[in-house]
């Protein structure tokens, strides 16, 4: 079983930046450990839909982002302390929301990782808060 929590949030005022952690431990399905697959960040506002914001590949050579936050945004990760970042600039109000580290348990090309049904294993979340 996997286990991802994720730290590194908080409140910060528009036009800042924070970086958050999404540390992993165990095995996925397959017996593999989770540096071995894809894993991606989402996040959820109040009242909205859980929304994708970045993926990344097992071996952290593609990317994936949402529209809203290319150019912003950077996903990385960091095999050898299985661990996933997303580096977040020039943050927005509207980038407030509980943002979720999620990993998968078998290969997908990059081209879906925006699809929250391809992941298996997510975090509880940590809240970004970004004031105007």
């Amino acid at each position: 079983q996997v286990q991802l929590v994720e730290s590194g949030g908080g409140l910060v005022q528009a036009g800042g930046s924070l970086s958050l952690t999404c540390a992993a431990s165990g095995r996925i399905a397959s017996g593999r450990t989770v540096r071995n697959t894809f894993m991606g960040w989402f996040r959820q506002a109040p009242r909205n839909e859980r929304q994708f914001v970045a993926g990344i590949s097992p071996t952290g050579d593609t990317t994936s982002y949402a529209d809203s936050v290319k150019g912003r945004f950077t996903i990385s990760r960091d095999n050898a302390v299985n661990t996933v970042y997303l580096q977040m600039n020039s943050l927005k109000p509207e980038d407030t929301a509980v943002y979720y580290c999620a990993a998968g348990d078998t290969y997908y090309p990059s081209s879906i990782y925006d699809d929250q049904g391809v992941y298996t294993y997510w975090g509880q979340g940590t809240q970004v808060t970004v004031s105007s």
